[in-house]
């Protein structure tokens, strides 16, 4: 609780900064004028009201718009903060037509009260009627309410209000649904736009959203008088004002038992039998389980005796009370004498949770003993890693950009995952920082006697990737301006690489390939390059290597890949810890990169998808049998072929379910001649997807049919893999969730919008199971999606939508 500086009788319950100055945004305005006569520029004047009087200057900002929408979406910051306002504070607005250039006219005003009656603090998007030809009043009662009366509420306000509800969270979003509510809900704003019925002008502003409820209370003994019993069945709100606040009993003996004094006594701690298991089921939770106060009390008081127990690092570092100078001080200490702990562990270290300049370091100590292989599977997470650095040169930014100056693959992704931060406001400075750190390393960069290339000519073989994709993005807007059928496109596209754009067809120098820097490209194939029959047209393209040999590769622009990119690069690190313990898969983790928040390269991977293979051959086993026939093998195909079959199936299957993979049809699952099956198109993920109700993994009985039915050993080997494969990846689930947890503010669609997202990924690895538990469990999931048949009815109908599409 805190009070305020000029209304020292108020006190404000805030879950921000109560001295940040009031701000707001002006977003648009509907119905100003009719459209015969359009408005060039506006001046919208704002003033504050405190109790029916004026405070502090008006703001006035001249907003210009060309035409009769008026979209503007300006900030605007008062002087005032938020610790001055009382419950009875209002905003007037007044907007003046000043098109004519002499006297401004009056269009109209609205005034908006910053509290509800609840004495809540309005935030988000707010629909003010303006009082034609009357400036706002800020008495208290006002004579320009912005608020439309209940009695002449329309479907329109009300549609509106549970817009606004949506968009703060307060109303649970469902993509198919949700997208069928707003086609309605702009059909129904059109037909009264015909009508022109119930409209009045309005202007549409935005309050600022804070994580919690900003309440206003008066100060004294009793915040509120007691909450009247009422004898219907509504649901009454009681505030809590200890909600969220340290027990200042609990905490003086919190500090009493980790006194300094103390230390030299738990140094020959040793903990009891009950105390040894609590004490092991705590460094058994997951990183994602917050620690209560007696456990991290517990780890304190034995922290001497766990010094041997590298696993038990974590738990001890969110056991300390970092505020404490001395308590950190000795933290660190133990920090440096502890067991040393492994990878999955020290990027925990690196999330957001920890700010210690010390514990961070210390955990870039332990990346350092990574090889290159092991860091690529990390690297786009420790590129997300570095907004939570305190500053832009820190120890994890010269770490990356050292490793990057003696591997060219790391120093190429790591220049493209910083690229593509570029884009975001919030971090771009440390950003382009880190970017100069990078081009100034590599510049510094001298020949060897060998041959090996320059500084100078390194960075230039990676910006003109850079190149290379702005002159693929100017093809592709190309080809998709032409009219008609896919194979005009097609036939575009060649005449622009054999014309317009034949410098693409012989690099005056290698350019590195952005997907595989090690692969030097020389040149685009324009009669084997096309195009996807989508609506994005992706450009299929065949370039020439170094080698003699070819690359295909494919652009896609108007599509975020930075959600694909990431799933890609968890089923490769899957793929690497099946393979450390003996167990290949045959997974394909083709590769992807993201160069832009709307564009990327993919690694074309010569398959066919199932829905194809379906309709030309009728099933998955004719088609393997055209590939690889054995009159021997089971069911005329050789053993091996349904081998890999089997085991990509497995693979697969587990993957897909523990990240949650949504959306998967016949189209988006694709077979290889030599039997590899594998899924494109990540656009949903941690269980979300635009189909209801989804099974647990996408199995379909085509697939269990090509491994002779559900009563056939192979389809029993099958199983095996499947409940192999889940108990490898539990055993790294720390290391999965870590990953997930640093992209948390990347902006990514399915990661960034759920704060719920690394819990649905912990609960898929069932980790309140044992091994042998966690084998049932899985065998019970895949019984479940083999034997439902409603996702086989949803197929049917994707495959009608194709058809007609």
């Amino acid at each position: 609780m805190v009070g305020g500086s000029s209304h020292n009788e108020f006190r404000f319950f805030l879950s921000c900064d109560i001295s940040l100055p009031l701000t707001f945004r002006v977003l648009h305005a509907e119905h100003i004028l009719s459209p015969e006569r359009k408005v060039p520029e506006l001046f919208v004047e704002c003033k504050l009201y405190i109790d029916g009087l004026p405070f502090g200057l008006p703001v006035k900002t001249r907003l210009e718009s060309s035409g009769p929408t008026y979209c503007w979406n300006d900030v605007i910051a008062l002087s005032t903060k938020y610790r001055d306002l009382t419950s009875l504070s209002q905003l007037a607005f007044t907007v003046w037509d000043v098109s004519s250039g002499e006297d401004a006219e009056i269009v109209g005003g609205a005034t908006i009260f910053l509290f509800n009656s609840k004495r809540q603090l309005k935030t988000g998007r707010q629909k003010l009627r303006l009082w034609p030809k009357k400036e706002a009043d800020g008495r208290v009662p006002t004579t320009t309410p912005g608020k439309v009366p209940k009695n002449e509420r329309g479907e329109i306000e009300r549609m509106e209000r549970l817009v606004n509800k949506y968009e703060r969270g307060q109303i649970q979003h469902v993509d198919w649904l949700d997208r069928l509510a707003f086609s309605a809900m702009e059909k129904a704003k059109e037909k009264q736009c015909e009508k022109k019925t119930n409209l009045y002008p309005c202007l549409v502003i935005e309050m600022c959203s804070f994580e919690h409820r900003v309440v206003f209370q008066e100060s004294g003994a009793n915040f509120y008088a007691p909450t009247p019993i009422s004898l219907s069945n509504e649901l009454v709100t009681v505030w809590d004002p200890e909600l969220g606040r340290t027990n200042p009993s609990e905490h003086k003996q919190l500090k009493l038992a980790r006194s300094l004094t103390r230390g030299i006594v738990d140094r020959d701690l040793k903990p009891s039998s009950n105390e040894r298991k609590l004490l092991q089921t705590i460094i058994k939770f997951p990183p994602t389980r917050a620690l209560e106060v007696d456990e991290k009390q517990l780890v304190w008081k034995f922290r001497f005796s766990l010094m041997s127990e590298k696993k038990a690092l974590t738990k001890f570092v969110r056991s300390v009370d970092w505020s404490d100078n001395q308590e950190a001080k000795q933290a660190v200490e133990l920090i440096g004498k502890w067991e040393t702990i492994d990878v999955a562990d020290a990027l925990e270290l690196l999330s957001p949770d920890f700010e210690s300049d010390e514990v961070r370091g210390y955990a870039v100590s332990v990346l350092e003993r990574a090889d290159d292989e092991e860091l690529q599977c990390y690297l786009l997470q420790l590129v997300q890693a570095l907004r939570f650095e305190r500053s832009d040169k820190s120890r994890l930014a010269l770490f990356l950009v050292n490793r990057a100056l003696s591997n060219i693959e790391i120093a190429s992704f790591l220049r493209w995952y910083i690229v593509v931060e570029l884009h975001g406001p919030a971090y771009a400075r440390r950003y382009y920082s880190i970017y100069d750190l990078l081009e100034n390393g590599m510049m510094k960069l001298v020949g060897r006697e060998d041959g090996d290339e320059d500084g100078f000519r390194l960075w230039q073989s990676l910006t003109r990737q850079t190149d290379l994709t702005a002159q693929l993005c100017t093809i592709m807007k190309d080809v998709r301006n032409v009219r008609g059928n896919a194979q005009k496109k097609i036939d575009k596209l060649r005449h622009l690489l054999s014309g317009v754009f034949s410098e693409l067809t012989n690099f005056d120098e290698p350019i590195r390939s952005p997907l595989a820097p090690t692969i030097l490209l020389t040149g685009v194939v324009p009669q084997e390059s096309s195009i996807f029959k989508s609506a994005l047209n992706p450009l299929r393209l065949t370039f020439k290597t170094a080698n003699g040999g070819t690359s295909k590769i494919i652009y896609k622009k108007g599509d975020d890949l930075r959600q694909d990119q990431l799933v890609i690069q968890t089923v490769s690190l899957m793929d690497r810890l099946l393979k450390l313990e003996n167990l290949d898969l045959h997974l394909t983790p083709y590769r992807v990169l993201a160069t832009g928040q709307d564009e990327g390269m993919l690694e074309f991977i010569p398959s066919s998808s199932l829905a194809q293979i379906l309709s030309e051959h009728r099933s998955i086993t004719s088609y393997l049998q055209k590939f690889h026939p054995d009159e021997d093998g089971p069911f005329g195909i050789t053993a091996q072929c349904l081998e890999t079959f089997i085991k990509s199936c497995a693979g697969y299957s587990v993957i897909t379910y523990i990240l949650g993979v949504g959306d998967r049809h016949l189209d988006n699952l694709l077979l290889t001649d030599d039997g590899r099956l594998f899924h494109v198109d990540f656009a949903f993920i941690l269980g979300r997807d635009p189909k209801p109700f989804p099974p647990p993994m996408k199995l379909c009985k085509e697939m269990v049919e090509a491994m002779g039915g559900a009563e056939s050993h192979y389809y029993t080997r099958f199983k095996s893999y499947c409940c192999e494969a889940y108990n490898i990846l539990r055993k790294s689930s720390s290391l999965i969730l870590n990953l997930f947890k640093l992209m948390e503010r990347s902006g990514i669609p399915d990661i960034s919008s759920d704060e719920t997202g690394g819990l649905k990924l912990q609960e898929k690895f069932r980790l309140d199971l044992d091994d042998e538990d966690a084998i049932h469990f899985f065998q019970d999931l895949i019984n479940e999606s083999v034997s439902a048949l409603f996702p086989q009815m949803v197929e049917t109908i994707h495959r009608w939508a194709q058809y007609w599409r």
